[in-house]
């Protein structure tokens, strides 16, 4: 029993990759310095925040058993937020109260960005993702456009291509402006 402690879990192992994936497309460097998206903690969360809901949406239309890697996945992402609160210095007793407001901000996030993704709205699309992403009273286009294109593009991979290679999204350099 003790030694199945240490046995690893192929597929907490899968889901650590499949983070580790939305980790680095979340963090391209012109996320920031092209899309405007704000260089600090904040602003790397929305990045993350919206990658991942890039996935979800993908995962959510996929056949069985998508809905389990994405329920996987979802645990997988706050055990790595509660991980980094804890990094940044996070004591205890505050863990659970922030972890309980990074949930809510995430699932605003979520219902957010879903109505305009299934409408097509580019204009609903940039201005929430101004307020949530860029916090400014202005809309963001060109991070809408980008979230478009990576919508389509997650939209023709398969879960054994999610899983396998990666989710692939949009190159924000090449991404209309």
């Amino acid at each position: 029993m003790i030694l199945s402690l240490f046995r690893r879990n192929p597929r907490r192992a899968a889901m650590e990759v499949l983070y580790d994936r939305i980790a680095a497309a979340s963090r391209q460097p012109a996320l920031y310095t092209d899309l405007g998206i704000p260089d600090t903690v904040e602003g790397r969360f929305e990045s993350l925040a919206l990658h991942t809901v890039l996935l979800l949406r993908r995962l959510r239309t996929l056949p069985p058993p998508a809905g389990d890697v994405g329920q996987d996945f979802i645990d997988t992402f706050f055990k790595r937020m509660d991980a980094s609160l804890r990094e940044l210095g996070v004591g205890d007793m505050g863990v659970g109260k922030r972890m309980k407001k990074l949930a809510h901000s995430f699932y605003g996030r979520a219902d957010a960005y879903d109505g305009p993704l299934d409408r097509g709205d580019d204009a609903a699309l940039a201005g929430v993702l101004g307020r949530n992403a860029l916090g400014q009273a202005e809309p963001a286009p060109a991070l809408a456009a980008y979230v478009l294109a990576s919508d389509r593009r997650l939209a023709g991979q398969s879960l054994d291509e999610i899983l396998g290679t990666g989710p692939v999204f949009a190159d924000p350099k090449e991404t209309p402006r």
